[in-house]
């Protein structure tokens, strides 16, 4: 978890195949706290073909049983059929918009949302624009994304940098140091 938050939460994303990533793990760990899945990422970059969304979206029967069976994963029915559906309509988005970066981009204007939280204890679990984005991700077909999964796929992928601002990686973070 430490080296996660140090390195990767809330930096700016804008690979597609990161984001998608995050979808995945964001799309498994409703319900359940981000450890646990963060524990079993490697499993999941296995199962899930390196979380590439063209093949996932292809993954028939026999894929997904397989999944259902992956005592690596966390073994949810709906969530790994939920990642089935979120690649195709991922795709969807990427022939849309020339990609699925400037797509999500566009809920932030292009830009992060740099908030001066005091303690974590000040950071919400939706905003507006988390609010927006679920709102149009269900429209697109997109399953598992209240607005609170997309707040936490904002904070991960740095459409939001929620790091307290008395921890080094906030002013690091708007600075772009990795």
């Amino acid at each position: 978890m430490v080296k996660y938050h140090d390195e990767e939460w809330g930096v700016p994303c804008h690979d597609d195949r990161k984001l998608f990533e995050y979808i995945v793990l964001d799309t498994f760990q409703a319900g359940l706290s981000w450890a646990i899945v963060l524990n079993k990422r490697e499993n999941f970059r296995k199962a899930f073909d390196n979380f590439d969304p063209n093949k996932i979206a292809n993954y028939g029967f026999k894929p997904v049983q397989e999944l259902e069976s992956d005592a690596g994963i966390i073994r949810n029915k709906l969530k790994i059929r939920a990642t089935v559906t979120n690649a195709q309509a991922f795709l969807a988005v990427q022939k849309e918009f020339g990609s699925f970066d400037k797509y999500i981009w566009g809920f932030v204007n292009g830009k992060p949302i740099v908030n001066h939280h005091q303690k974590d204890s000040d950071i919400g679990a939706t905003s507006p624009q988390s609010d927006e984005m679920s709102i149009d991700l269900k429209r697109r077909g997109f399953k598992f994304v209240g607005s609170t999964i997309c707040y936490a796929f904002m904070q991960g992928a740095g459409l939001v940098n929620d790091h307290i601002i008395n921890c080094f990686r906030h002013e690091a973070v708007i600075q772009g140091k990795k």
